[in-house]
């Protein structure tokens, strides 16, 4: 009797175990199982130097989404940015979405000014107005060789 209570309490660990990896995953791995809390729009940057999967889309300062996947766009030449925004935030058609640096050398994110003067974007819109990240180097190399204008 005293090796099946050994063996059930081994086996009862064994399963919060699994439900606790499980649990961990499904947080770690930002995946929701209940129905999707957030919606989708695009942004086309000149460049999106830095910018990767994952990086944070911010609002005011505050955390509103992140960049759910780079590519391409060949009829227009630019490159096209996917957006997973949280449901409730409104941003307009007359948005600017810019490339940040956190701090000086910092992680690249994408801060979005929502306007408010337009229509209210539908999930899977385009924010049209962007600025591409700055170039740190190339603002360096232009004030160490006397290129820059006072």
């Amino acid at each position: 009797m005293k090796r099946y209570a050994m063996e059930t309490a081994v086996g009862i660990f064994v399963v919060f175990g699994l439900l606790w990896v499980g649990y961990m995953t499904v947080k770690l791995g930002h995946v929701s199982l209940f129905g999707d809390h957030s919606y989708l729009l695009f942004a086309r940057f000149t460049s999106v130097a830095g910018l990767k999967t994952g990086s944070n889309v911010t609002m005011y300062g505050i955390k509103v989404g992140q960049v759910e996947r780079l590519s391409m766009d060949q009829d227009k030449q630019m490159a096209l940015v996917e957006l997973r925004v949280q449901r409730g935030i409104k941003i307009y058609d007359d948005a600017i979405a810019s490339i940040k640096t956190e701090g000086l050398i910092g992680d690249r994110y994408v801060s979005i000014d929502p306007g408010g003067g337009g229509d209210v974007l539908k999930p899977g819109g385009t924010i049209i107005e962007t600025q591409p990240p700055v170039d740190i180097n190339e603002l360096i190399g232009k004030y160490a060789f006397g290129d820059v204008k006072k």
